[in-house]
């Protein structure tokens, strides 16, 4: 959480900083008993959440994503899922022929989504430091073509990002149509480092759970699909992948003092994402709860469900214009 630890200056007053959230008494509701208020998410939206009933008779096989999909209401102890789960796998080899078709159907699905320009979709990476999202990036997406692709890190907010509700500058970022566009850390820092810190106070970070799912609501009604997932890592494997940066001087430049700093409160943040991944887990933005300690199969996990997220989203190649079958190219 190093990048984004700097998010609100410590000169910038608390009642300054978001100033257009909301401060009724309705606005302080537990998010847990308002989120059901809200309209049902679109047929589209909620097939594209769950979307392996679409892609297949029976339940996915292996890898068996939807094990790691939270459902809406439930209460999330990130202890009771393992981060070293990787199935009947144990190396990386043995995913590679998988992993290598799920990526051209992402590719494939990705060419039809950009010609059709009709949908969208946004994808949430979020982690602990060193949880491996740069990494899922490279892993998945190898092949897709960049001008239907585009990747957003969110780090300290500008001045004039400042002056808006916390929320604007992700909306201004959020896919166009015919678009795949990952967020790379995202709105979700706004309930997980503000809460950590203390930059704000309880009932002003508690009330933005039922922001995000508006926020996010808001997008899948408007034909862009969502899904988000949580690369979990270990401790101990945190501490690993840092010493790897020590050791190796070519990944010098990936190491930060502050990362320890931010090590010191991991039991702090893993509370916050229990509480972020708990409170916005909804039928129409579903969040992953992905075992990341073995990259490759964490690779494979998101991979899948992507490929099936795009198959359920089932875009198409628009109509060819009439009468080619009697075009001649001149000479």
């Amino acid at each position: 959480m190093s990048q984004v630890s700097q998010s609100f200056p410590e000169e910038t007053p608390v009642s300054t900083r978001h100033a257009a959230e909301p401060t009724t008494d309705a606005a302080k509701t537990d998010p847990r008993e308002t989120a059901a208020e809200a309209p049902e998410a679109s047929a589209d939206a909620a097939t594209a959440a769950a979307p392996e009933g679409m892609v297949a008779a029976e339940l996915p096989p292996d890898p068996d994503y939807p094990r790691y999909r939270i459902e809406p209401g439930t209460t999330v102890k990130l202890s009771e899922v393992n981060p070293d789960e990787a199935e009947h796998y144990r190396r990386k080899k043995d995913v590679k022929d998988e992993l290598d078709k799920q990526r051209k159907r992402i590719r494939d699905l990705q060419a039809r989504l950009y010609a059709e320009r009709k949908q969208s979709l946004l994808i949430v990476l979020q982690a602990l430091d060193t949880g491996g999202k740069d990494g899922t990036i490279r892993g998945v997406f190898q092949g897709v073509n960049p001008q239907g692709c585009q990747v957003w890190s969110f780090k300290a907010p500008s001045a004039e990002e400042l002056e808006h509700d916390f929320l604007w500058r992700y909306h201004q970022k959020a896919p166009s149509r015919g678009m795949i566009t990952i967020f790379n850390r995202s709105h979700y820092e706004e309930v997980l480092i503000v809460r950590v810190k203390g930059l704000m106070p309880e009932d002003v970070w508690r009330r933005r759970y039922q922001m995000i799912n508006e926020f996010e609501h808001n997008l899948t009604l408007n034909n862009t699909a969502m899904i988000k997932f949580y690369l979990h890592i270990s401790k101990d494997e945190q501490k690993r992948r840092l010493q790897s940066r020590l050791d190796d001087p070519s990944k010098h430049w990936k190491f930060s003092s502050n990362d320890l700093k931010e090590r010191a409160f991991w039991d702090s943040y893993i509370s916050a994402f229990e509480d972020a991944i708990g409170n916005c887990a909804t039928p129409y933005a579903p969040w992953y709860v992905v075992p990341a300690n073995n990259k490759w199969y964490r690779n494979l996990v998101i991979a899948r469900t992507i490929a099936d997220t795009l198959e359920a989203m089932n875009p198409q190649y628009p109509p060819a214009e009439a009468g080619l079958e009697q075009v001649v190219i001149p000479d």
